[in-house]
């Protein structure tokens, strides 16, 4: 299959420019090709933003075990909807993702259910080191260092230090400090409104979680990626460290607030939790200083019937892959940030963080995950048309600028005209830390 998209303005590693960019064999075989040849197909790119796809690194996909909220399936197609053209799923499925034996049965699920790339983490425990160290078809580990369910809790200094000691994957972290959710759980007697969950998993919890695993990546200098920064407090932590420390911030924290409560309740309880409004600009400029080089969505769907339980069993989490790149486009056109930047925050650092090869840039030989963007058409996120399972959106109602139209995976266009093929599912790529990258599942 060979594919012309013909005078896009491309958002190149060396600029922004129109050019016309050549697919075949599932990659880009060349940039303002002299003589295309023959094609299968041409696409008119005149007036719309050519980028590659968006790798999202932080995602929970439910699947196995929790498949009422979403699965790999329906997952795979919000990501396409939305631009998102390869995932990292985190291991807190049921069971979970803590063993090689675990790890090898979800690729295996995954192989006939996604139509965009795929990879998965592997989850520490107190206890699995030696499971960690004998698995490399993964793009890291990831440590709970705060709630989490079943063993994945893992908050004694010890376990911690051997994990960073003893295995040699990157490492990721949720960090929050478990004794002082605890204590502050205790203080307001377990809380009874939304509202008690930013009181309960405070700035004090990330910032004593984030400075411990800094310190432990820092002496063990184990690579190490702070997930969904939340705090103003935090991104003094993050300074200087070269590329042993990376860290992500998330759509929720950068735009919503403690305020939002009011009007949106539990459909923003996340951990962690959203902050004072004041903590949203300086995330914002942690990702313009980098900071802050990621930005992902911890996609976390729970069911409206589970979501609109009363505080404390209304559970965290709320799902964001299909709008999380029109969020930042819309903040394009609001002159707040540019498209250069948001490639590199959503496509080009994820790759370098997670040593994905040949992704994450528009350049010859790399793979044809590709999004074509409108950004003049304006669209509202309505609950009644995700993709997602769970069927809503913390941003119901709102109107934004600026929409991926088309997404090509490994050349393949799995999403247009609003719609996704899903009969491309199983024809997507998996992720093989061993392997440098990516390689198709049928090799």
């Amino acid at each position: 299959m060979r594919t012309l998209i013909a005078n896009a303005t491309c958002v190149l590693p060396e600029g922004t420019r129109t050019a016309s960019v050549l697919i075949e064999n599932g990659t880009i075989a060349a940039i303002d090709p002299t003589d295309a040849g023959p094609v299968d197909e041409t696409v008119d790119g005149t007036g719309y933003v050519l980028m590659p796809g968006v790798i999202d690194d932080q995602v929970h996909f439910r699947d196995p075990g929790l498949t009422h909220k979403e699965d790999l399936h329906t997952g795979s197609l919000a990501c396409a909807k939305g631009g998102v053209t390869t995932f990292f799923e985190m291991p807190n499925t049921n069971p979970a993702t803590v063993t090689a034996e675990e790890l090898a049965k979800k690729y295996e699920l995954a192989s006939g259910k996604c139509v965009v790339n795929y990879g998965f983490y592997i989850g520490a425990t107190p206890d699995n080191v030696s499971e960690l160290q004998k698995v490399d078809q993964t793009p890291g580990i990831k440590i709970f260092i705060g709630s989490s369910t079943g063993n994945l809790l893992v908050d004694e200094q010890a376990a911690l230090e051997t994990i960073f000691a003893e295995t040699s994957l990157p490492i990721c972290a949720h960090c929050e400090d478990e004794q002082t959710v605890r204590a502050n759980r205790e203080r307001i007697a377990g809380g009874s409104k939304y509202e008690d969950h930013s009181l309960i998993r405070d700035v004090e919890a990330a910032v004593v979680a984030t400075r411990r695993a800094i310190d432990l990546a820092k002496r063990h200098q184990h690579r190490f990626h702070v997930l969904h920064v939340s705090t103003a407090a935090e991104i003094p932590l993050l300074k200087d460290h070269g590329n042993v420390i990376t860290a992500e911030a998330c759509p929720h924290h950068l735009l919503f607030s403690t305020e939002d409560y009011a009007q949106l309740g539990s459909l923003v309880q996340m951990n962690p939790s959203v902050k004072s409004p004041d903590n949203n600009g300086p995330l914002w400029q942690a990702l313009l200083d980098d900071t802050i080089q990621v930005i992902a969505t911890d996609h976390a769907p729970h069911t409206r019937e589970e979501k609109d339980q009363p505080y404390p069993k209304s559970p965290s989490g709320l799902p964001a892959v299909e709008n999380s790149l029109a969020l930042m486009l819309d903040r394009v056109n609001q002159g707040l940030c540019t498209i250069e930047q948001v490639v590199h925050w959503m496509c080009e650092a994820p790759a370098r963080v997670w040593d994905v090869v040949n992704k994450g840039a528009l350049k010859v030989g790399f793979d044809a995950d590709l999004v074509l963007v409108d950004m003049r058409k304006q669209d509202t996120i309505l609950n009644e048309n995700q993709l997602t399972k769970c069927g809503w959106s913390p941003w119901h109602g709102v109107t934004l600028t600026g929409w991926p139209i088309k997404t090509w995976v490994g050349g393949q266009l799995v999403f247009s005209d609003g719609k996704v093929n899903a009969d491309l599912r199983g024809t997507a790529a998996r992720f093989d830390h061993s392997r440098g990258g990516y390689w198709n599942h049928t090799l």
